[in-house]
C-alpha cells in the first residue's frame, strides 16, 4: 500500500482513537466494493460484512449509552433516540469530521462519480470501521470508540420531544408556517412496505425521509428538516 493512504490510515487511528493490531482488518473496512472489484488480487476484500457488523455493535453501544442516561424513558424513546443517533445523516456526519473520505479505496469510476462525498457510503464506512475496531480488540475497545466519536450527541439527545415536535416548536420561534407532511411514494409488498413523506413549510421543502410505517417517514423526514435549519442556525451565528 502507497505510503500516501498509509499516512491518511495513521491520521484516522488518531482520530477515532484506537490503534490496529490486525492492519488488514483496518484496509478491509477502509475498501469499498468498487475497488475490490477492479482489483481482484488484493487479500482483504470489501467492507460490506464489517459493515453488517458494526451495524449490529453500533446499536448494542448506542442503545445501552441511551439506557444507562436515561432512567426515564421507555422503550419507544430509547428506539426513537437510537434511530435518530444511527441514521445516516448522523453516521455520516461523523464520517465527515473524522475526514474518513480521504482515507477510503474507492474504484475509479465510483471516486469520479462523486463516491467519496456520498452521505451513504460515508455512514456504511463508518459502521466497517467500528465492525474492525470490534474485531480487533473486542467490545471494550468498540465502546471507547462509539462512546467518544458519539459523546455530543449523547448528551443533545432530548427525552419527550420528537423530531416532528421541535420541528414545529422551532418553525414557532422563527415565527414560521407549521409544517405539513406530504406522502409522496410508497413501495414494496404489504408486509415490507416503505413510505416516502416530504415536510414542507410555506411550500419549500425543508427535509425528506423514508420508513416502514408513514409516521416513522415522517419523523425521518422532520430529523432532516432539523439538521437542515440548525445548520442554517449555526452558520449565520459564525
Amino acid at each position: 500500500m502507497e505510503a500516501r493512504v498509509q499516512s491518511t490510515w495513521n491520521a484516522l487511528e488518531q482520530r477515532i482513537g484506537h490503534h490496529f493490531l490486525d492492519r488488514e482488518l483496518l484496509a478491509r473496512a477502509l475498501t469499498h466494493r468498487s475497488y475490490a472489484n477492479e482489483c481482484r488480487n488484493q487479500p482483504f476484500g470489501d467492507n460490506e460484512r464489517l459493515e453488517f457488523l458494526g451495524d449490529a455493535v453500533l446499536d448494542l453501544i448506542v442503545g445501552h449509552r441511551l439506557y444507562m442516561l436515561h432512567a426515564e424513558a421507555d422503550e419507544g424513546e430509547l428506539s426513537r433516540l437510537r434511530a435518530e443517533l444511527v441514521s445516516t445523516p448522523s453516521l455520516a456526519g461523523l464520517a465527515r469530521e473524522l475526514v474518513l473520505g480521504e482515507c477510503l479505496l474507492l474504484g475509479r469510476g465510483e471516486d469520479r462519480s462523486g463516491g467519496r462525498d456520498r452521505e451513504s457510503l460515508h455512514a456504511d464506512s463508518l459502521e466497517a470501521v467500528i465492525g474492525a475496531v470490534f474485531l480487533d480488540a473486542g467490545y471494550g475497545a468498540a465502546e471507547a470508540v462509539v462512546s467518544r466519536l458519539f459523546a455530543p450527541l449523547l448528551q443533545a439527545a432530548q427525552v419527550g420531544r420528537d423530531c416532528k415536535t421541535r420541528l414545529q416548536e422551532l418553525l414557532q420561534a422563527r415565527r414560521q408556517q407549521r409544517p405539513e407532511y406530504l406522502l409522496t411514494a410508497s413501495h414494496g409488498p404489504d408486509h415490507q412496505r416503505r413510505y416516502e413523506v416530504e415536510v414542507l413549510a410555506a411550500g419549500s421543502v425543508l427535509g425528506r425521509g423514508e420508513g416502514t410505517t408513514k409516521k416513522r417517514a415522517e419523523q425521518e423526514a422532520a430529523r432532516c428538516a432539523l439538521e437542515h435549519l440548525e445548520g442554517e442556525g449555526r452558520t449565520s451565528d459564525d
